[in-house]
């Protein structure tokens, strides 16, 4: 059986997809990693060549989201059977195994036991406009440094027994915790200003075609024009968070511990997702990881 599988599903996104295939295609090679094309784009299908691509329809729907975590929640399970792990999750979201661990992601995957749900520490890198103006060519990380804790990102993404993915990736019905030391879910939607601005734009295109609002439609407030928010701002934002002095996330973990109970009468369990004022400086040794 293979080790592990990574699954996400895009439409027009070429800057994140491009980082994503260059993550997973390189740890788990391109023919484990698979890419459902929402509309069917050209563009999308030439960049995953080698990859698993299934395409679908892409007609504007007020129940995206709720249609998109059923369709991706049968893939995992169907996955499942060939891969000890199936990692799922959006285009801009990565999982990352912080090189201090001694090994890469595929090779660590391979020595963890099966039958659980792995929730990596959510970070969303951050671009630092007023210190950080070169853009990005190549590699993500060393261009950027920054990040800010994303409890809200740290989702129950890599997946190695039969459970259901609330809508979003936010939850599963798995009933256990596992956080491991040094596994990472990097966020890179404000990883850099003009990728931002240029995604939003296509993704408040793409609710405005629904025809619905944000009260109405099945898909994430943040795709809305009227959440967005002056972009510039946005950015010019990060500067206030406050800096700590060392690059230590063990903190962050025990309260994901001493928070984690049942979601309600829902079968779905959680931990609390406080909002932090803080942002942190990734260490050298993850420059050029993605």
């Amino acid at each position: 059986m293979q080790t592990a599988a990574a699954l996400t599903m895009v439409r027009d996104d070429a800057f994140f997809l491009k980082a994503w295939l260059n993550h997973y295609g390189t740890l788990l090679g391109r023919e484990n990693c698979y890419v459902v094309n929402h509309g069917r784009g050209a563009a999308v299908a030439e960049l995953a060549q080698g990859c698993n691509i299934i395409g679908i329809p892409g007609d504007p729907h007020k129940n995206f989201d709720i249609k998109r975590w059923r369709l991706l929640n049968g893939i995992v399970q169907g996955l499942r059977n060939y891969y000890r792990h199936v990692i799922v999750g959006d285009v801009d979201e990565l999982v990352v195994l912080d090189p201090a661990a001694g090994t890469d992601l595929a090779s660590w995957l391979d020595t963890v036991p099966e039958k659980r749900v792995l929730t990596p520490l959510g970070l969303e890198v951050i671009h630092r406009i007023d210190i950080e103006p070169e853009p990005i060519d190549g590699p993500i990380l060393g261009p950027r440094r920054h990040v800010r804790p994303a409890p809200h990102y740290s989702k129950p993404c890599v997946i190695s027994v039969p459970t259901k993915i609330a809508r979003g990736g936010h939850f599963t019905q798995y009933d256990k915790l596992h956080a491991p030391e040094h596994l990472y879910l990097f966020h890179l939607k404000f990883c850099d200003f003009d990728a931002y601005c240029e995604v939003m734009n296509r993704r408040n295109a793409t609710t405005a075609e629904t025809g619905g609002t944000v009260k109405d439609v099945a898909i994430g407030r943040h795709w809305f024009a009227e959440a967005r928010g002056e972009d510039r701002a946005v950015f010019e934002s990060f500067a206030k968070l406050q800096l700590q002095g060392d690059f230590n996330m063990g903190p962050l973990r025990k309260k994901m511990h001493r928070s984690f109970r049942p979601r309600g009468d829902t079968g779905y369990y959680n931990f609390d997702r406080p909002d932090y004022d803080t942002q942190y400086l990734l260490p050298e040794r993850f420059s050029g990881l993605i």
